[in-house]
Parts: C-alpha cells; structure tokens; sequence
C-alpha cells in the first residue's frame, strides 16, 4: 500500500493521517475465543434490537443486551463475494478481478498464501473452522468434483471446514467436507456445468409443474428437491442436500466443533456462515408459520435459532467469559431475489432495510449498512449502543491486534485496527470507508459520496432502487439518512474533493498504517 501524500487541502489530510496513522493497540494478554456468526441477505431492520417487530429474534437481542450494538456497521459490500473476500482478506475486492458474485463452479478467488482472518488465528495457535456458505471459489480451474479439492479453506488458514461451495440456488447442492464432496458415492459421480445442460434431470424452463416455488426470474436449470437452481448437474444423489436440513445441519457441526476445541482446552475460530436467509428459502417445518410474513420471516426465526443454540453450547463448555462472538450479514435485504415466495406478499410493516434506502445490490446505504453486534464480556460492557462507523474489512487488523500480532505493510492491505471501537471505547471508529455495489461510494463522518455510473435507477429483477445514476451524488446523512436530498450541485468543492480520493484509492494501496 502507498501512503497518500495528499497537498489538496488541509481537511484531506486530516482524513487520511487519522486513518493511516492511529497508534497500534496491544491486547497479547487477551486471547479469546472468536465466533463470527454470518448471517446472508438480513437487512439493518431485519431482527428485534435493530426495530423488527414481525419477528422475534430473543437470542440477536440477548447477545445485543449483553454486548455493544453497532448503528453504523456495513458489509464492505452490497453482494456476499466480495463481502466475504473483503472481510477474510482485509483487501477491497474491488481491487481485484474476479470477486463478484461467483459461480458455482468458481476456481478459488483467494490465493493460497494470502493473509486471511484464518491464517492470523493460525499464526496465533487458534485452530479455526469455517462452517456453512463458502462462495469464494474452490480449486484452480475445471474442477472435478469427484476428487480432492483444493485450494480451499484448508490452503487459507483454516483447519477444518464444512461448507456448500456457492449458495442454495446454484448447482452443485452438496456439502464439501474438508477436501471431498461428503457422503458421495464414487459409482454415482458428480457433473456440474454453468455453460449448456447436461444429463437428463428436469429443468424449470421445461419442467415448472415440478416445482414448489414458482420462478420470478431466473433460477430455471436443474431441479432438486422441488427447487429449480442457477447451473446443471447430474449424479451425486447420496451427496445432496435437503434445504430444510441445512440450518441444522450447519447448527451441529458448529457447536461439535466448539465443544471439541472447548473439552481440549484450546483456543479457536469458528466462522459459522449461515446460508438463511438467502433464497431459496426452506427453513424446516419447526419454524414453518412461526411469522405472518411467509418463508422469508420464518428464515429469520431460525437464523435466531441458529445463534440461540451456539450460544447454549458456549454455555456447556463455559467459555462465555472469554469468547468474542460477533453477528453481522454479509449485505443489505432483498425480497424477491428470483422465487416466489411471498416475500414481497406477505411483508406487511416490516422494514428490512431499518428506514434506510436501497437494500442488495444498491448504492444506497441498505445495501451495507448491516446489523452487526458484539460480546465479550471480559471486555466489551454490556447494553452499549455504538455510532461508530465500522466495517467488516477490519477484522483482521483488529483480530491480529487483539492477538499481539503485527500485520506486513504486504497484509491485509485495506483493514485497519478499531479495537476501541469495537470494545465501545471509540465513538468515530473509521474516518472514511468505501462502499461497494455497481459503483463505489465513499463515506466520510456524516458525508457519502456516490460516484457516477450507468445503470437503471430501479433493479427491475429486485425492484430494489439501484442509486446509480450518471451524475455523481452527495448526502448528509445526519440530516438525511434516507438519501433524498443531492447536495451535490450544492458543495462542488466537496465533489471534488471526494473524486481525488477515490481516484486515489482506485489506483494506488496505500503502504503505511
């Protein structure tokens, strides 16, 4: 990273001195436990202690209650790769090619050797597990999903792993354990193609009688388990999944992991990357009409579920006191994201984006302005409410200080340690923070700049108010957090300023911490 010898004015260069020279924090006598619970597409207004009514989340808000709360908390991004490349890295995934929304079929989008919030646990003799939606990619290219797989998690720090590869609604539908699709049957191998239709199974396009959610765009290739999805495959019958399971099968190999590392007396990280409430949505008969607003509220009931069981199991083990559990989404909230169901029907009052503007996908704030809450009762004081504008890019700098590790100038170039933030200790946390959807918005303090882009002003597929537009944008969101009123015609010296940032930060890694 090259550090940014701005001489355009002396505002500027308190923006980015603050950032880049903050005196590192050493927390080496506190190691504690981690477990990052990553819920997918729940919105800022999706769950209790954030304003929800329409559903019940009682264990997000216990672990609120009992920890800090964060108002201005965003995924480093409005879709879930690069969020997720963003926060194991600690690099922008604009940065890099390649890290939008991957394929199913992906070849590994994060190179083996890269520093990544897993290898900083390993570094630090943690053992670390990633449980539950992967999305980053797997292997090198052509993957053959019959043999070992590799790179994956376990070339990334990780040392121990249970995911699907991609999402729900894209083939292949089979958890990879380690480094093998699990519980496959070698005579029944695995074909996976995203480019023309392989095999004979049904499709969605040809087949719709055989669904149980009707399409409302796309998703229209083969059909599993009632559910039309995003590519083809055939074989690996023994190796599927079944939708309605997967949160409690993720759930177990959670808590089975925590309870070894617990019993064994030894520290570690677990990544429990949930894949509700993403589409398509099945949440098992337990929570089935547990809300009046259909699949979408019910998923929610049993992502709060999820956390209540992780939570109990820390309890068993009795390691609460020392253990940093943090709950945060991987983007903003959509409702129709491609099938019917009654997301939109049935949503009554309910606010996923919190009265903020947009949601996944978009420029404006709902598509990362997330609910992110965290608790360590060694550290963090109970029932703190927090404004501190904070991101989930900076994990690993904050991690590895917390841990008394020094990161590389080479390291996880783009995450900055706010441990006094996250400890409630800070009420700024980051000076500015870049957004990324379609295009890039910069926020700074109260300031969020939108740089120009083409693009429709509605996601038609989505209908989910895009924030692109032509004409670069500006908003004071102390005064208008709803994003209605351009103050960019208003302060052109402040467009400008804001455009020689974001040149900057597009063209050069800035090298000083």
């Amino acid at each position: 990273m090259k550090y940014y010898g701005f001489l355009f004015g002396a505002a500027v260069s308190m923006l980015m001195l603050s950032n880049f020279w903050q005196p590192a924090l050493s927390h080496a006598e506190d190691k504690p436990n981690l477990v990052l619970i990553y819920a997918d597409d729940i919105g800022f207004g999706d769950v209790g202690c954030y304003g929800a009514t329409a559903v019940a989340t009682p264990n997000i808000d216990r672990l609120a209650k009992a920890g800090i709360r964060f108002t201005d908390a965003h995924s480093a991004a409005a879709t879930c790769t690069p969020s997720r490349f963003a926060m194991l890295t600690g690099l922008y995934a604009w940065r890099q090619e390649g890290t939008g929304i991957a394929r199913g079929d992906a070849a590994s989008i994060i190179s083996p050797g890269t520093t990544t919030l897993a290898s900083i646990f390993q570094e630090a003799g943690y053992k670390s597990s990633v449980v539950g939606k992967w999305h980053l990619g797997l292997g090198s290219g052509q993957l053959n999903w019959n043999e070992r797989i590799a790179p994956g998690p376990l070339e990334l720090g990780f040392d121990e792993c249970f995911i699907m590869p991609a999402t729900g609604d894209r083939m292949p539908v089979v958890y990879v354990e380690n480094d093998r699709v699990a519980n496959l049957d070698p005579a029944d191998p695995i074909s996976v193609s995203f480019d023309k239709p392989i095999g004979d199974e049904p499709t969605g396009a040809k087949n719709p009688e055989l669904l149980r959610q009707s399409l409302s765009h796309g998703h229209d290739n083969t059909i599993h388990n009632g559910v039309s999805r995003i590519g083809f495959m055939s074989g690996g019958k023994s190796a599927r999944w079944i939708d309605e399971d997967m949160a409690d099968t993720f759930t177990t190999k959670a808590c089975d992991f925590i309870d070894r590392q617990g019993k064994a007396e030894q520290p570690f990280f677990l990544f429990l990357s949930l894949h509700d409430i993403h589409v398509p949505r099945l949440p098992h008969k337990r929570f089935v009409g547990t809300t009046k607003m259909g699949p979408r509220g019910d998923a929610i009931a049993q992502t709060d579920w999820c956390v209540g069981e992780v939570l109990k199991q820390l309890e068993s083990n009795g390691i609460v006191e020392n253990t940093l559990v943090v709950f945060s989404s991987d983007n903003g909230p959509v409702l129709d994201d491609g099938y019917n169901d009654d997301a939109v029907k049935k949503l009554g009052k309910h606010d996923p984006a919190g009265g903020f503007r947009g949601g996944k996908y978009s420029a404006y704030e709902a598509g990362t302005r997330v609910p992110m809450v965290a608790r360590w009762p060694a550290k963090i004081p109970a029932g703190k409410v927090s404004s501190a504008l904070m991101c989930q890019i900076d994990f690993c700098a904050s991690i590895a200080s917390i841990l008394g590790l020094t990161l590389h100038p080479e390291e996880c170039q783009d995450s900055r340690e706010h441990v006094s933030a996250l400890f409630g200790e800070d009420e700024r946390g980051r000076w500015f923070l870049v957004e990324q959807s379609k295009t890039l918005s910069l926020r700074h303090g109260e300031w969020k700049y939108i740089q120009p882009t083409d693009g429709p002003s509605k996601l038609a597929a989505t209908n989910t108010e895009s924030g692109f537009s032509k004409s670069p944008q500006l908003y004071n969101l102390n005064e208008d957090p709803k994003e209605r009123n351009d103050l960019a015609k208003k302060y052109p010296k402040k467009i400008e300023e804001y455009e020689v940032i974001m040149k900057r930060l597009r063209n050069e890694v800035q090298l000083k911490r």
